[in-house]
């Protein structure tokens, strides 16, 4: 059996599904009542369980586990400005990791997998080169992920710890911004309910209204589809040789002017295109990066799948499949917290 916790949110979704298909025995965990709701719906184990709380974890099976894929966290997307407290961090990020290792460790299961965030490397980004596993961290300590960065850190640390002192396999997955249907909707800012800028690209283009790109259109990310997120993830717990910090991004950079093109030809009506309007006379936040993703490929075979326009295509098809509107809600379920 493999158990997921946060197998409400994006990639544990995914993940849950594609094990599924492939007839895995899995055991969704998580603390939203709408996920949970989904799973049953489907037929899916599902154990609600909030990893802060050590009780809790004698709900889960104590036997016959051959991994844990840990994906509960606390992100700032997630927190509400005026909620903000760095403990929260630490009792989540770190306590509820520590909690998770500890029921690994009690019940001889000997393989983890940790995702973590790529702005721990914050500081490497804007330089052009591709960034290594073997950089290590360099991030601000300032600014609302600073407190984040740190309890992930310290998690990767915990990790590290629990495979040398007790033989538990760690394998920790730096993640960019994962691209998917459902959290790329909206965001939370100052108790509003913001549209993203993808969304809003998105919605333009179907409407065929022009799309601005602000700043220099040729600015661009290292972003990866969840589905390749999925299969690295699969792909390394069958692996014998997967350990330790993984990269798990496109290695591609997809610039803004990128970006408009493929929302345009994917989303807009073929007789009337949006027009894609191009304003360097104002700013944009964008922030450059790239990874070198090679230490994935050779270890366990891993490499994405989808480009950036496959990668859109897919997601419509996702979105008019309606299989997941349920991450939709509980993304409206976070806000209204």
């Amino acid at each position: 059996m493999i158990i997921v916790t946060g197998a409400t949110g994006l990639i544990g979704t995914y993940l849950i599904d594609q094990l599924v298909k492939d007839g895995v025995e899995v055991l969704a965990t998580g603390k939203s009542g709408i996920g949970e709701a989904y799973y049953k719906n489907q037929d899916i184990p599902f154990q609600n369980l909030d990893i802060t709380q050590e009780t809790d974890f004698r709900k889960l099976p104590q036997r016959n586990i051959s991994a844990v894929v840990h994906l509960a966290a606390l992100i700032p997307a997630n927190v509400i400005e005026e909620d903000y407290d760095p403990r929260h961090y630490i009792t989540v990020n770190v306590v509820g990791t520590l909690n998770v290792l500890e029921f690994c460790r009690r019940n001889s299961v000997h393989k983890i997998i940790y995702s973590s965030s790529h702005s721990d490397v914050e500081n490497l980004w804007g330089f052009g080169k591709p960034i290594g596993e073997e950089a290590g961290s360099n991030f601000k300590y300032t600014g609302d992920h600073a407190m984040y960065i740190i309890s992930k850190l310290c998690g990767v640390d915990c990790v590290r710890h629990y495979y040398e002192q007790y033989g538990v396999r760690n394998i920790v997955f730096r993640l960019p911004p994962v691209y998917g249907y459902g959290p790329h909707t909206e965001i939370y800012k100052d108790g509003k309910s913001l549209k993203t800028g993808f969304v809003i690209f998105i919605e333009n283009a179907v409407d065929g209204k022009p799309i601005e790109v602000w700043g220099d259109c040729q600015k661009g990310r290292d972003v990866v589809y969840v589905k390749d997120v999925v299969s690295a993830i699969i792909l390394a717990l069958k692996s014998e040789d997967a350990l330790g910090l993984y990269n798990i991004a496109s290695g591609k950079v997809v610039t803004l002017k990128e970006e408009a093109e493929s929302i345009v030809r994917v989303f807009s009506p073929k007789e009337t295109p949006s027009r894609i309007v191009y304003r360097p006379d104002k700013p944009n936040s964008i922030q450059p990066f790239l990874y070198d993703i090679s230490k994935a490929r050779r270890d366990f075979g891993w490499f994405p799948k989808y480009s950036f326009e496959q990668m859109l295509e897919d997601y419509k098809k996702e979105a008019e499949s309606g299989r997941f509107t349920f991450l939709l809600e509980k993304r409206k379920e976070i806000n209204r917290k």
